[in-house]
């Protein structure tokens, strides 16, 4: 845990692996198309915003995901590296990532589902949970 009384400081590697770990539980969740698992690792009333999407709490992030991976979302996995991590005090951090839906069969996300996305996440116990996420494509539409 941080001790630092800057707002903003680089995680330590304790809490770098952590966070790590909930963008993997979430990657698996998708992949397993298990939107209970997915749903879990948001704080009740978390935040949800994707292309055309706003869910708010935790629920409507079950209710959006179960009719998603038997719609739009079937079949896909999602990836994402990692841009930049940095802590907001002792209990917060923002994540920064590259990634994208993965059509079944690719390796990388085309050029329409490329996105980059912020991961607001919260020291919830031992673990760290999503309070807010937000995508955004990668590439102009325009």
């Amino acid at each position: 845990m941080s001790t630092s009384t800057e707002l903003v400081t680089e995680p330590n590697d304790t809490d770098k692996a952590a966070i790590a770990a909930l963008t993997q539980k979430v990657a698996a969740a998708w992949a397993g198309h298990d939107a209970d698992a997915f749903a879990d690792q948001f704080v009740d009333n978390a935040t949800m915003i994707l292309t055309g999407v706003f869910c708010e709490g935790r629920t409507a992030a079950r209710d959006f995901l179960t009719k998603a991976f038997q719609g739009p979302f079937k079949g896909t996995r999602v990836t994402g590296t990692p841009i930049s991590m940095r802590m907001l005090g002792d209990n917060a951090a923002i994540l920064l990532s590259r990634g994208g839906v993965l059509a079944p069969g690719e390796t990388r996300p085309s050029h329409q589902r490329a996105i980059h996305a912020s991961w607001v996440v919260v020291r919830h116990g031992d673990e760290w949970r999503l309070a807010a996420y937000q995508n955004t494509p990668v590439n102009n539409p325009w």
